[in-house]
């Protein structure tokens, strides 16, 4: 049985649009993108390629499936462990707009019955079924208890403005830390495991 994951690139106040490039993704009038590359370093790319040696599939939202495949089919390398996965391993689409998809092998999953479909496909696999980016997506299994564990990378900038991971009215939800370090630029990589949901309680009662 599969574990799903989810990685994201978060600024210090949650933002999560656009950290790729400027171009990346502007809508609600978004003028941040490219956030993140002023942070790339060592650690950063150490950390990435752990995440991705562990990949046995992909599950993306529409967007970012789109971002992906006008990138990485013109930056492939076998032996990249990022080109080479995404290009190669099994990805499935969350999305009902998305017909004809090129960049395979891919599956789209659009039917009435989507986290019983999810569920299906992380439980035939023995690695991870990752979710990288896709913010509504992202929101929508978090919504449902579907993430297992969430590798978040904390980047030391706020921007005031754009998408965020976490929204107003989502599920009180409590998590343990799996692993914690610190890049050399200043960006925290904290790997999360949900523990049910959220207890209150006054201090020193």
């Amino acid at each position: 049985m599969g574990k799903l994951t989810l990685t994201t690139f978060v600024t210090l106040d949650g933002v999560m649009q656009a950290p790729g490039g400027p171009d990346e993704d502007q809508s609600g009038g978004f003028e941040y993108g490219g956030w993140v590359a002023p942070f790339a370093d060592e650690g950063m790319g150490e950390f990435i390629t752990e995440v991705f040696g562990r990949a046995e599939a992909f599950l993306l939202g529409r967007k970012t499936y789109e971002i992906f495949a006008s990138y990485w089919p013109e930056h492939d390398d076998p032996a990249d462990p990022v080109a080479g996965k995404l290009n190669r391993l099994p990805k499935y689409v969350a999305s009902t707009t998305l017909k004809e998809p090129a960049w395979g092998p891919v599956t789209v999953l659009d039917g009435e019955h989507l986290q019983g479909e999810i569920v299906r496909v992380k439980d035939e696999l023995e690695g991870e079924l990752q979710v990288h980016g896709s913010g509504q997506l992202a929101q929508w299994l978090l919504a449902r208890d579907l993430v297992e564990e969430i590798n978040l990378l904390v980047f030391p900038v706020v921007l005031g403005a754009g998408q965020r991971l976490f929204p107003t009215g989502g599920l009180p939800t409590a998590y343990e830390v799996v692993s914690s370090r610190t890049t050399p630029a200043g960006t925290a990589v904290h790997t999360y495991r949900p523990t049910g949901r959220a207890t209150f309680a006054t201090i020193g009662d």
